[in-house]
């Protein structure tokens, strides 16, 4: 008997971790966008940066 065999299917526990992050990056990208406009440190703008590109990545389905 065959399997039925995805090689792009995604665990259930990586489903569950998309799915928060999705919730969380939006408040978060906020804050730290408000962060940044007041005291902007290389810090603050690398970590928005990288806020960004997780959530359009997650809004576009990219992984």
């Amino acid at each position: 008997m065959k399997r039925n065999f995805h090689k792009y299917k995604y665990r259930p526990w990586f489903i569950t971790c998309r799915k928060i992050a999705a919730q969380l990056i939006v408040p978060f990208s906020i804050f730290q966008f408000i962060r940044t406009l007041f005291l902007p440190t290389v810090l603050d703008v690398l970590l928005l940066t990288c806020f960004l590109v997780i959530a359009v990545s997650l809004y576009f389905d990219i992984f």
